[in-house]
Formats: C-alpha cells, sequence, structure tokens
C-alpha cells in the first residue's frame, strides 16, 4: 500500500468516476464485459458506504456500432445521430448491469447552457444530491443529439470536471485507454515511463500529454490533464488510471499504486469562483491599465471603473467578461456589474462620479473581487 495514497483517500465519501469511449468500445459497439465488470465494482463501493456519480461515455461508440460505421465520423449532425441511436442502449446496458446488483440508476443529460444559468445549475446540484442520498446512481453525459458548439462542453473530461465541483467530490477517478500519465507518449517511446504521483500541475506536467484520440474519443491525455489541474485547483485529488484492468477501482481505493494521482492544491478555489472560471464563456473583454492590474494581482482588490481603459464586445449585467492588460494577457474572470456600453460611459472615471454619468448608482466595482477569479497566468489571447 502507498501512504500517500492512503492519507489522500483516508476521507473519501463522494466519488466522481469518469468512463472514457475507448474503455467502454468493444466488438458489439459496447464492451459488456468491461461494463458488467466496473459497475459490479461501482455497486460494492456503494453498499460500502460511498456515493456514487458517473460520468459516461458510449453513446456514439455504441451508435456507431448499430450503424455499421466504422472509423470517425466527421460532421456534427453525424455525432449526433449517432449519439441518438446509442444513448438508449448505453443506458439499458449500464440499467441492466446495476439491476444485477439490486441498485437503480438515473439519466441526466446535459449541455454547457445547463451550468452556465446559475438557478439551473443548482437545480442540477440539488437533483444530484437527492439521487446520492437515495443511494441511486446518477449517470452524467453530455447531450450530444442537440449540443452545439456555443453550448458543448468540448469533451466529457471537461464534463466531469464540472459535475465534480457540482457535488464537491473527495475524489475524481479518470478511467482511460492507458495505465497513467506517462513521462513522454508510450506509443512512440518504449522508454515512457509512468508517473504514479504529481503533486503540482506545471507546463512541464501539461507539456508531457498529447491529444491523440481514438476512432471513438475526443479528449485524449491533455483534456484528462486539464480537468485533472480544474478539480485539484478545488482541492479535489484526481487519479488517472487504466479502466480495463481487473479490480481498478478496487485497488485504488485500497490504496495500491495504480494510475497517477494528481494530489489537491494548497490554495483552492470556492465553488462558485470555479464556476465563473471553468464553466462560464466569456462575453467581452476589459482592458485595464498598471494600475488596475496590480490591485488586482498584488493587492485582491475589485475592479473599479477608474482602472478601465477600453471595453470589447458587448454584454449585459451579471455576464462573464476577461480582464486583459494592455499587452493582451489574460488576468482574471469576472461577472460584471455593469452593462458594456454603461462601462464605456465610465471607464477612466472615479467610483463617485458614476451617479452624475450613468443616473444611478448600483455598485462602487464593475467587478466585485467576490466575482472575479485570477487565472493563475498570463497568456495571449487571440482576437
Amino acid at each position: 500500500m502507498n501512504s500517500k495514497r492512503l492519507e489522500t483517500l483516508a476521507h473519501t465519501k463522494k466519488i466522481l468516476i469518469k468512463i472514457g469511449s475507448a474503455v467502454l468500445s468493444g466488438s458489439e459497439g459496447l464492451d459488456l464485459k468491461i461494463i458488467d465488470a466496473l459497475v459490479q465494482e461501482m455497486c460494492d463501493l456503494t453498499r460500502r458506504g460511498f456515493s456514487i456519480v458517473l460520468v459516461t461515455s458510449g453513446a456514439i461508440a455504441s451508435g456507431k456500432h448499430r450503424l455499421n460505421i466504422t472509423g470517425k465520423l466527421k460532421s456534427i449532425p453525424e455525432k449526433q445521430a449517432a449519439a441518438a441511436v446509442g444513448q438508449g442502449r448505453l443506458m439499458r446496458v449500464y440499467s441492466k448491469a446495476f439491476e444485477k446488483n439490486n441498485l437503480f440508476v438515473a439519466q441526466i443529460l446535459l449541455t454547457l447552457s445547463d451550468l452556465t444559468d446559475r438557478q439551473r445549475y443548482l437545480n442540477i446540484r440539488n437533483t444530484l444530491s437527492t439521487l446520492m442520498e437515495w443511494h441511486v446512481t446518477p449517470i452524467i453525459n453530455e447531450n450530444d443529439s442537440v449540443a452545439v458548439d456555443e453550448i458543448k462542453f468540448g469533451d466529457n473530461d471537461n464534463l466531469a470536471a464540472m459535475i465534480a465541483n457540482i457535488i464537491e467530490a473527495d475524489l475524481f477517478i479518470n478511467l482511460t485507454a492507458t495505465d497513467g500519465l506517462y513521462d513522454c507518449n508510450p506509443s512512440e517511446s518504449k522508454k515512457a515511463k509512468l508517473i504514479p504521483l504529481v503533486c503540482e500541475i506545471t507546463d512541464e506536467i501539461e507539456g508531457m500529454a498529447t491529444s491523440e484520440t481514438s476512432s471513438v474519443g475526443t479528449g485524449g491525455m491533455k483534456s484528462k490533464i486539464i480537468a485533472a489541474k480544474k478539480v485539484t485547483s478545488i482541492g479535489i485529488p484526481c487519479i488517472i488510471a487504466a479502466g480495463k484492468k481487473k479490480k481498478i477501482l478496487s485497488d485504488i481505493m485500497a490504496g495500491k499504486e495504480v494510475g497517477t494521482l494528481f494530489l489537491p492544491q494548497t490554495s483552492r478555489l470556492n465553488s462558485k469562483k470555479y464556476w465563473i472560471a471553468n464553466t462560464l464563456r466569456p462575453r467581452g473583454r476589459l482592458i485595464i491599465d498598471d494600475g488596475a492590474k496590480k490591485a488586482l494581482l498584488d493587492k485582491g482588490k475589485s475592479l473599479l471603473p477608474s482602472g478601465i481603459t477600453a471595453v470589447e464586445g458587448e454584454f449585459d449585467t451579471g455576464d462573464p467578461v476577461h480582464c486583459m492588460d494592455s499587452e493582451g494577457n489574460l488576468l482574471a474572470k469576472g461577472l460584471v456589474n455593469y452593462a458594456a456600453n454603461d462601462i464605456r460611459k465610465i471607464l477612466g472615471l472615479k467610483t463617485p462620479q458614476i451617479f452624475s454619468v450613468l443616473g444611478h448608482k448600483d455598485y462602487d466595482e464593475v467587478i466585485h473581487r467576490d466575482n472575479l477569479v485570477i487565472t493563475g497566468d498570463t497568456k495571449k489571447i487571440k482576437s
């Protein structure tokens, strides 16, 4: 047993498990033996008192098999059609596997817009909480048959990271086709070594991952590292491991050194700031001067109109925007207290001048510190 792992897992109660397409895919579109084995392990964990939430891929793979399609689907309509065909069978397979163990499942299909609206976000959290109280396993997937680019999560790794935050998971297990994170691509180098422990996800760690996917996958290892970075930022440890390995979940929970463990960060975002940082898509940009930049990054202050030099895009009160410096570096992301047109009228002004210009002053700040997230890096964003 590994003492660091046992220490990390000691207080685990709620587990978010994500299973990728490469794990679930088989000769019949779905690998029924693998699904049965993983469900058996999940049911064993449930009977031991753990609460399990499952984010699953596999709808498109199932649909492709039903439609006798080989290779990657290229167009969005093709992917949506395959998902529509395959989602029903995917749920039937899971439902039957859980019923063998006298447990029930609930299907939840989501688009990004379900999580960007704060009220719907809270409703989803309440629903998931109730299902876990009832010992029902929620099975979550992206609603591929209706999602378009504007409301897509990108991949199920990103979706799983968001759900881990919603349920306040104690552990995020990401089951994939590989044994974990290697120091280089194991399919290209026989010298590739598995990294069992990552204390911090640095640029070097991110650089070890590739975006290569299978014919049924969408994310690759890079998206799994990004998901791990997101959840560890709010204090949730993450383990990436091989989903087809026998007794993989049992081994993980026993503290055995399988896969790659990513430790939670000591400096953590709260749930609301995580939602702002990782779920909401920016509607515009505020360009700020050096004084405002220093106030945000070094002093932990709110953004005032006096520090804003330009406004890009059209957005309303409460919308998320990026805060950029004059060189185009991304500094922060936050929810604005004023619409774009109003900010254009008051930019550069002192707070007491807001009322005389707008005829009202609902807030002193354009973005309050409580609704502002520092990005943690300075990377340029293309126009």
